[in-house]
C-alpha cells in the first residue's frame, strides 16, 4: 500500500507500506474489548469491606438457641444485622482478577485504529527527523501548520533523540515508540504520526 510521507520542509512523497498493516473493516467489537479489558486493569483496587472476623464487638450469642420464637442466631458479628461483617465483599487489592489480553487480540486490535486514522485522514508520516530541533516553538509551529496539535507521536530511536526535547512541553501531545503502542492513547488522541522508521519498524513487529 502506498501512504504519503512528509518532509520537515512540506515537500512530499510515497511511501511503500506492507497491506496487512491495514484492514478493510474495522473491528468496533474488538477495539471495545481490548479498552474495557485495559481500564480495568489499570483501574484502582483500594475498596475493601470487613469480613465477619474482621468486626469489633462481642462474640455472645444474642439470644437462646430454642424457645423464643425467633430465627436461629449467633452474634451481632453475622452479614445479617446492620453494623456487622459484608459477605463475598471486596477484599483489597490483591483479590481482583487481572484480565488477560493476548497478543493476536492487541495487534488486530492496534491495526484497525490505525487503519481507521487512516481512512479518517488523521494519520501523518514524517521523514525520520535529522535535524536537530530544541526549540518548542519550532516544533508546535510545524505540528500546528500538519493540523497536528492534538497527536500521539511514534517516533524511532533517533528521530527522539533529534525533537524528543521539543515535545515535552507542548500540551495535547504525546511521545511513544513502536514497541509501547497503546490503544487507549490512539483512541485518546485525534491524530497519529508516525516517522518513516518507526512505522517500518511497527511493519516489521505485527506483520
Amino acid at each position: 500500500m502506498k501512504i504519503e510521507k512528509v518532509s520537515i520542509n512540506g515537500n512530499k512523497n510515497i511511501l511503500e507500506i506492507n497491506d496487512k498493516i491495514f484492514v478493510d473493516k474495522i473491528n468496533k467489537k474488538l477495539i471495545s474489548e481490548i479498552l474495557y479489558k485495559n481500564i480495568a486493569n489499570y483501574k484502582g483496587r483500594k475498596s475493601k469491606t470487613k469480613q465477619k472476623n474482621e468486626i469489633v464487638g462481642s462474640t455472645s450469642k444474642i439470644y437462646a438457641q430454642k424457645g423464643t420464637g425467633n430465627a436461629r442466631h449467633a452474634s451481632r458479628k453475622a452479614p445479617i444485622f446492620v453494623g456487622g461483617g459484608v459477605a463475598h465483599g471486596p477484599k483489597g487489592e490483591n483479590s481482583y482478577k487481572i484480565r488477560k489480553l493476548n497478543k493476536k487480540e492487541k495487534k488486530l486490535g492496534l491495526i484497525s485504529l490505525i487503519s481507521e486514522k487512516n481512512i479518517n485522514k488523521n494519520l501523518l508520516v514524517f521523514e525520520d527527523f535529522t535535524k536537530q530541533i530544541t526549540k518548542t516553538k519550532e516544533m508546535f509551529t510545524l505540528l500546528k501548520k500538519h493540523e497536528a496539535t492534538d497527536s500521539i507521536i511514534i517516533l524511532d530511536k533517533n528521530s527522539t533523540d533529534k525533537i524528543g526535547r521539543s515535545l515535552k512541553n507542548i500540551p495535547n501531545i504525546k511521545i511513544s515508540d513502536p514497541g509501547n503502542l497503546s490503544l487507549y492513547d490512539l483512541l485518546k488522541y485525534k491524530k497519529v504520526i508516525f516517522t518513516e522508521s518507526s512505522i517500518k519498524e511497527l511493519e516489521k513487529r505485527y506483520i
